[in-house]
């Protein structure tokens, strides 16, 4: 049964709203609109755009791939350190992203713990386009976890016993009952994942470096412009978040709660 809302409550709502309107208010009002066609239609700004469309939804693909059985084990075995797992898992959530970056360039570095290896399987990942696919995927990896667990844990259980009590194996049940029940969480973690890396500045900046048309990426390009044009960084910005409302948009009957 819903009630009026406290009146504290709808206060502290509305500056929350405005905490957060506010400053995409001020990106508007401050961005430089005659400008705008020819910032954005610059091969600059639209090779950033291209290659951040392509490093996030080639990173999106990676977590479910990667975190989909990661949350599926997580909830349903039980075994010594899960814990541990448990926490590896989120971990690069909270790490700051320039932590994660110089992490990145440790294990996988030209001389970090595997450089020598992936350069003898003939794979260069730092300052590659391939090097901005892992640091985005790696920041935005927990979101998968963490959705897809939540979908796992609110799930009935009956409807695994009923299938497996008429002979059904673990992974038809898995493919058939389980997988798409939890689809919307599925969803939803990709698309938060997506746009974790559509916005990963500082792990790309570390890992794969600021090369434009290889590795500069829509944010690392407002970071460029904002040290040479702010006007043009503004514009940047704003692309940024348009892509980013429009598909949130498109997919808010899937991603964000209905009534």
């Amino acid at each position: 049964m819903r009630g009026r809302t406290p009146a504290a409550f709808a206060l502290l709502a509305a500056a929350a709203v405005a905490f957060i309107a506010l400053p995409l208010l001020g990106l508007i009002a401050r961005a430089p609109w005659s400008q705008a066609t020819a910032v954005i239609s610059s091969p600059e700004a639209l090779s950033a755009l291209r290659l951040s469309l392509v490093v996030s939804t080639t990173a999106a693909l990676i977590t479910v791939t990667l975190g989909v059985p990661l949350a599926w084990v997580l909830t349903r075995a039980r075994f010594p350190g899960r814990s541990l797992v448990r926490a590896l898992a989120v971990l690069p959530l909270v790490l700051p992203p320039v932590v994660a970056g110089v992490a990145l360039l440790a294990a996988f570095g030209r001389r970090g713990m595997f450089g020598p290896l992936l350069r003898a399987a003939g794979v260069q990942l730092p300052f590659s386009t391939a090097g901005a696919i892992v640091a985005t995927a790696f920041v935005s990896l927990p979101l998968v976890v963490l959705a897809v667990e939540s979908g796992l844990r609110s799930l009935d259980p009956r409807f695994e016993q009923a299938a497996a009590a008429m002979g059904a194996s673990r992974w038809y049940a898995a493919r058939r009952i389980t997988l798409p029940l939890i689809a919307p969480q599925v969803l939803a973690g990709a698309v938060l994942a997506w746009a974790r890396a559509l916005g990963e500045f500082g792990a790309t900046l570390m890992f794969a470096g600021n090369l434009q048309g290889k590795t500069q990426t829509l944010p690392l390009a407002v970071f460029q412009e904002g040290q040479q044009d702010p006007g043009a960084a503004l514009v940047l910005a704003l692309v940024l978040v348009v892509v980013s409302v429009a598909v949130l948009f498109a997919l808010r009957s899937r991603v964000l709660p209905s009534r």
